[in-house]
């Protein structure tokens, strides 16, 4: 969250005597208006309503199987908290004068993202726990990402409060002191979106002590794609909203082309909605999937009552050829044009009618 608040710069060089006061420096995509913000808000409205029916489709689907996946829910709330933002943005350009309505606005506009970054970091978790279950289920690494997820939401409330407060004083050190609140909301947020990165290459390039513990459906390899491609897409809208909020504040009537509509929509709700729909057509709620009330190396193999698919070997994961067991007879058999002798289908049990016609068919062949 941040770099869509109304950064707050000096006291505002205005004769408004009532509060809040209307922001003078210029803001990622300006104030809406009602020729282009309405229609183009109107579109991305449309696609967070699909994008939130289908996430809530999805986790009722799951949940009558008993199989929980509370991101699916996550993401929906995500996408309602989005719906909201673009009907305030509507309702924004159809009274731009209204400064309580501007302020709901656009700390909707930074804050619903926040729930993407915490989705990721529960899958940058369980991927951990899967390549290194040593050190993936430690009860400090645990504790810390509990602490790190309570940090962000600490860290939301704070940025909300100083933003409001913004609007609403004219003191020069309140002002300077809430700027700087948003410039370290900025850079906390910019660090949550990217952290899942290094840890999963992290995750990758050590060693492991032990084979990876698969889990969910799929390739490991392609949970792994999704997960880098959701974090980089996040982290290139969250630097950039950062960046441009550590540079020197702009006034209204005098934006800097990173203020632009097309910046606006690009770095906040595409690069979201493409986030949204790459859950929902990936199925990440099969893919990241882990038996309920997993504890400890091992849990995430446990087969359940769910109806979960079998967990796939290394080898199909992973693309290797399977291990040859054929031992030299049946190498020699093979180079012979010969097939399988007798002794092969002789077991302690009766051979099936199959087995014994096949059995009747190779003697044949070798008479």
């Amino acid at each position: 969250m941040s770099a869509n608040l109304q950064p707050a710069g000096p006291p505002p060089t205005t004769t408004q005597s009532s509060k809040p006061y209307a922001p003078t420096n210029a803001s990622l995509g300006g104030v809406p208006t009602l020729g282009l913000d309405v229609p183009v808000t109107a579109v991305f409205l449309v696609l967070f309503l699909i994008g939130a029916a289908t996430h809530m489709a999805i986790f009722q689907a799951n949940k009558k199987k008993g199989h929980k996946f509370i991101m699916s829910g996550m993401t929906f709330g995500f996408c309602m908290a989005r719906t909201v933002t673009c009907v305030l943005r509507i309702a924004w350009a159809t009274r731009p004068t209204k400064v309580p309505l501007a302020i709901a606005a656009m700390i909707f506009v930074s804050a619903g993202v926040v729930l993407l970054f915490i989705i990721n970091l529960i899958f940058t978790q369980r991927v951990l726990r899967a390549t290194h279950p040593h050190f993936g289920w430690h009860r400090l690494l645990s504790g810390g990402f509990v602490v790190y997820y309570v940090s962000i939401v600490l860290a939301l409330i704070m940025l909300i409060v100083c933003t409001v407060q913004s609007f609403y004083t004219l003191n020069a050190n309140t002002r300077r002191i809430d700027r700087n609140v948003q410039l370290f909301g900025a850079t906390y947020f910019a660090v949550c979106a990217f952290l899942p990165i290094p840890m999963v290459v992290f995750g990758l390039i050590v060693p492991r002590k032990t084979r990876v513990e698969k889990f969910g459906v799929g390739r490991f390899r392609s949970k792994i794609a999704i997960l880098l491609f959701a974090s980089a897409v996040l982290t290139l809208g969250s630097a950039f909203r950062a960046g441009t909020n550590f540079l020197t504040p702009r006034p209204r009537n005098g934006p800097a082309w990173y203020h632009s509509k097309a910046c606006f929509y690009v770095f906040n709700f595409t690069v979201e909605i493409i986030v949204v729909y790459l859950y929902a057509i990936l199925r990440v709620d099969m893919r990241f999937w882990v038996p309920n009330g997993s504890k400890g190396p091992g849990a995430y193999s446990t087969k359940t009552a769910g109806g979960m698919p079998r967990i796939m070997t290394e080898e199909e994961v992973f693309d290797d050829e399977p291990e040859d067991t054929s031992g030299p007879d049946d190498k020699a058999d093979a180079e012979a044009g010969r097939g399988p002798s007798k002794e092969k289908f002789d077991d302690d049990s009766t051979p099936s009618p199959a087995g014994r016609e096949k059995l009747d068919e190779v003697e044949g062949t070798h008479k």
